[in-house]
């Protein structure tokens, strides 16, 4: 994309608008933000480098991934890996009927609108380029920012669950993926356990 469009900068600021009501902040240098605002910020600048040329649409699935996310609880779903993965289904439903209906307001076309929605619910990973570019991106981005307090916060997990974990996230992406992640710098025990998911 070469230089942004008026309409893509207010779909953008509407995105963060919303994500600025996250009641959940996380700590960012000496202050803190709302945790989904500083989330998608992360989204973009990771697009950025590793898809420089990423269209319109995908640049806004991007800064949507996580939009409004709080609203869906995860503890309104059964414990265990079937309640998750249906919360995750919810969670991308919400956030992508959120993000169209931010670009019908701002008279995006409905090839459009459909796109953006396609890519934030992931589908048809490995054949849509764009949607893996996103699954892409979030796994980035989990490595890189939240990968290593997720391994401190499960200090009764075994190497080998962790491995498993990980690798359930890493063989949804491609070699674009894995290459970025590998490019990652992280502690000894946590780098062997991402070169051991990656085998």
């Amino acid at each position: 994309m070469s230089h942004p469009t008026p309409q893509y900068q207010a779909v953008i600021t509407e995105i963060d608008a919303l994500n600025a009501s996250d009641p959940r902040r996380d700590v960012v240098g000496v202050g803190s933000e709302p945790r989904e605002v500083i989330y998608a910020e992360r989204m973009s600048a990771c697009l950025l480098r590793i898809y420089p040329d990423a269209s319109e649409e995908l640049r806004i699935a991007a800064r949507a991934q996580h939009i409004c996310r709080w609203q869906i609880a995860r503890d309104t779903y059964p414990l265990g890996r079937d309640g998750y993965n249906s919360w995750r289904l919810a969670c991308r439903e919400h956030h992508a009927v959120l993000a169209t209906a931010i670009m019908r307001r701002h008279g995006y076309a409905e090839r459009q609108v459909a796109h953006v929605a396609k890519i934030i619910k992931k589908e048809e990973l490995k054949r849509d380029r764009e949607s893996q570019a996103l699954e892409n991106i979030a796994a980035i981005v989990f490595a890189e920012h939240y990968l290593n307090e997720f391994v401190a916060a499960h200090e009764d997990y075994d190497e080998e669950k962790l491995v498993g974990i990980l690798r359930k996230t890493l063989r949804k992406m491609d070699s674009i993926g894995h290459a970025a992640v590998l490019a990652l710098q992280f502690p000894p025990h946590v780098k062997h356990i991402v070169d051991t998911a990656l085998k």
